[in-house]
């Protein structure tokens, strides 16, 4: 493996760039710097994707257009695309020849199942509701005696706290609830939840559940005493092309790891192997941060969550381990002239799709309320991580991403959120207590498109003010401010972010 330097993430090796001029540097200062205004809507702020933004729809399929911009001969890829993000997969042998490879364990058969709509996914409601669109992670801490790999050296270098960890030994990366015929399943997420009561200070209760993860029915034995679960809803999918277009360099611009301003916000860069690229880029996606590109993360979920094999991620067996022998030697669906059981032309033009899914535009921008419930949420410091705006690099050849003033109200860093939402299992560089910043573009539309208002990783906040008051560590100042707003300021911070 190539030899690292941290200063190599500060670069965009998956961008066709065409660089800025200094009086390009300068207007984007200018245009992206915060505002102190909030009498009136800031230019273009009812456009979050800039040229890319889309009417905002009334029905569930908001967040299922493509981007604005996008050009006639291209919308077919897009249409393209989404048959294939909507394909259900089936079990090798079989006649469907560009079909065949689902798992042997997976947790969906298509990536529509698990982002409905294009939505965001949610925890089961109970015992009969389904649970495709969220699955638990699985890790264990690597031993003491265990060599460091190259990329878990350079991590290290890098400031990477808390233990490494390895997939657990038995069940690999995640836990997958689905087979096919002849093999079982891996075993079922449980949930349970304990209630708890925050007090506001206008007198106000609000409950809280705090969840708890267990595996039922495990298939292949126990799990590793060691084993650390991490439980993961379905992200919505608006806007990744945008996010992905971004300059490493401006992310970075706002990473202060070490806090040397003392705001209390210390954000970090993470830092991923690129299998794609081969070599360390900065993490955007996921909820740690863990994939570097749209690309690299579709082709993981369709090795992780459908075991479908592909030229970043080709084993045929997807997540299965070596001590799922059976799994492992089953019969797959590569081999063919595909190759891989999606080839390089599937995955991009699923990668197309997903780069090309519209943000909508903003609802009521220039509403009093709403207007006032933006000021409370400079006021509260949410900015601070909710970074509103930034401007993407020119690319000649991803128009619809092209030099675009955007509002996705994210820095993309890392962030210690405190004990209350730590799942305790390090990811890279992200401690078992860090999260990246979740986008907030889209979010009052959740329960239009989603048909429910749960929100954070693991969807245990049922409203928008449960996730701010479950906000904890380098986020504490902010809730604290929240749960100290009377009434109505509190009211127009939920009507701002319902505007979203």
């Amino acid at each position: 493996m190539p030899s690292y330097a941290m200063d190599g993430i500060a670069d965009d090796p998956h961008l066709n760039v065409s660089p800025r001029t200094a009086e390009e540097i300068a207007r984007i200062a200018a245009v992206t710097a915060p505002t102190s205004d909030f009498s009136a809507p800031e230019p273009f702020e009812g456009n979050p994707a800039g040229g890319a933004t889309v009417r905002a729809r009334t029905d569930a399929n908001a967040f299922s257009q493509s981007s604005g911009n996008i050009s006639f001969e291209r919308e077919l890829d897009f249409k393209v695309g989404n048959g294939l993000f909507r394909k259900l997969w089936v079990s090798s042998p079989s006649s469907t020849l560009a079909s065949d490879g689902l798992g042997p364990l997976y947790n969906a058969r298509s990536c529509q199942r698990c982002h409905l709509k294009d939505g965001r996914g949610h925890p089961p409601e109970g015992p009969d509701d389904s649970t495709v669109s969220m699955f638990l992670r699985f890790s264990v801490p690597a031993s003491g005696e265990e060599a460091l790999s190259d990329i878990e050296a350079f991590l290290l270098s890098a400031g990477a706290e808390g233990p490494r960890a390895r997939p657990e030994p038995t069940y690999g990366g995640q836990l997958q609830d689905f087979s096919v015929a002849g093999h079982p399943a891996e075993g079922q997420m449980a949930i349970t939840y304990v209630e708890e009561t925050v007090a506001l200070a206008d007198g106000t209760e609000v409950s809280l559940r705090r969840p708890e993860y267990s595996v039922a029915d495990p298939a292949y034995g126990p799990l590793h005493p060691d084993a650390m679960l991490s439980p993961r809803v379905a992200p919505q999918m608006i806007g990744l092309g945008l996010l992905e277009a971004i300059p490493a360099s401006d992310i970075l611009a706002h990473a202060d790891p070490e806090d040397a301003d003392g705001d209390g916000i210390s954000g970090k860069a993470q830092v991923v192997w690129s299998f794609q690229h081969e070599r360390a880029m900065l993490g955007r996606f996921g909820l740690k941060a863990g994939a570097p590109t749209v690309k690299e993360q579709s082709a993981a979920a369709f090795a992780g969550d459908i075991g479908i094999s592909n030229p970043i991620f080709p084993s045929p067996g997807g997540d299965c381990t070596d001590r799922q022998a059976e799994c492992r030697a089953g019969p797959h669906g590569d081999g063919d002239d595909r190759v891989f059981e999606i080839d390089d032309t599937g995955l991009e033009l699923v990668t197309y799709y997903s780069r090309n899914l519209a943000v909508p535009a903003r609802r009521d921008v220039d509403d009093a309320e709403v207007l006032r419930g933006k000021q409370v949420f400079y006021d509260a410091g949410c900015t601070a991580c909710h970074t509103p705006k930034f401007v993407t690099h020119r690319l000649p050849d991803q128009p619809e991403q092209s030099f675009q003033l955007i509002w996705p109200y994210s820095d993309l860093l890392l962030h210690d959120m405190g004990d209350g939402l730590a799942d305790n299992r390090p990811e890279g560089r992200a401690t078992g207590r860090e999260w990246r910043t979740a986008p907030l573009w889209g979010i009052g539309m959740t329960q239009q498109v989603s048909g429910h208002t749960y929100f954070l990783h693991d969807g245990r906040a049922r409203s928008l003010l449960e996730a701010i008051l479950w906000h904890d560590g380098e986020a504490r100042m902010s809730r604290d401010h929240v749960a100290n707003l009377p009434e109505p300021d509190r009211a127009a911070l939920i009507r701002f972010l319902e505007s979203l």
